[in-house]
């Protein structure tokens, strides 16, 4: 999300562009199969079964970059949602507006072989391996509609940056029990090979019980690993306490504290596991 961008000449006024599937070349193909290989690989004891289950629902293991023509045509059948291509980071109210009506934007890229490991900009492989299977999921993909709504009341409060936290940290950073167990559902996590690892493995980041107004207030990183992953406890929880919560007094709220550092521990804090933030304090990235 962004919002002081300047609609590209070729794209529609809700942004959308062709995705334009011919024109990918066998290098780009080539770099979606090395990235969908290795995750498929090592994912399967890691995230959330609806993610595996989604992966397979729309045939997501075909070689190559999906055709979003093919891919909307089953995604479509399960749940009414559809991918749309955007030339890249879109307005934060076409963003909102495009979710409140079950579309997805996905940028049509996708990183060079030289960047498989990292990249700031979400591409392609990001935002339709990572963020499009669970969109069959029918209680994730309605919460997935139920904050684009949110996103739009947000917009008219000036209150967008606290509620990107809540994308944040759980649509691309979030993790989910399973029984005794944690596992990946962000799309942040699951796209990249990394931190699927650290995420649930490394003892420096910290892992904490979801609270929505906890979430709301924290920072976050863009140019790293998190320090913070918040679990929940099922889709339908986090679905419920979305649809169920005002956020008009949280919002109030937020406007007279400060936001919380990342990393930062509180009091009230339903901890998991404290983090060492060896990571961190290492700045091995930054």
């Amino acid at each position: 999300m962004a919002t002081d961008l300047t609609r590209p000449s070729h794209a529609a006024p809700d942004w959308t562009v062709a995705q334009d599937w011919h024109s990918y070349s066998a290098e780009e193909h080539t770099v979606w199969d090395r990235l969908f290989a290795r995750q498929a690989e090592m994912l399967p004891a890691r995230v959330v079964p609806a993610f595996m289950e989604g992966l397979d629902m729309l045939r997501m293991t075909k070689p190559g970059i999906p055709d979003f023509d093919e891919l909307n045509a089953r995604l479509s059948d399960a749940t009414g949602w559809q991918v749309v291509a955007v030339p890249g980071l879109v307005p934060d109210e076409i963003f909102f507006e495009h979710l409140a009506n079950r579309r997805f934007v996905a940028g049509r890229f996708i990183r060079t072989p030289e960047q498989l490991d990292y990249l700031q900009e979400p591409d392609i492989f990001h935002d339709v391996f990572g963020h499009v299977p669970l969109l069959v999921h029918p209680v994730f993909a309605d919460y997935m509609q139920a904050y684009g709504e949110g996103g739009l009341r947000a917009a008219k409060l000036g209150m967008i940056e606290a509620l990107a936290r809540l994308y944040w940290y759980t649509v691309e950073f979030g993790l989910i029990r399973d029984g005794s167990d944690l596992k990946l559902y962000g799309a942040g996590i699951v796209s990249s090979y990394g931190e699927s690892v650290f995420a649930l493995d490394d003892p420096s980041p910290n892992r904490i019980g979801f609270d929505i107004e906890r979430v709301m207030r924290t920072r976050y990183r863009i140019d790293d690993y998190q320090q913070n992953y918040f679990v929940i406890d099922s889709f339908e929880d986090l679905l419920r306490q979305t649809r169920d919560t005002d956020f008009g007094p949280i919002y109030e709220r937020l406007r007279d504290r400060d936001a919380i550092d990342v990393g930062d521990l509180l009091p009230s804090d339903r901890i998991l596991h404290v983090g060492t933030q060896a990571y961190a304090k290492a700045g091995v990235r930054a």
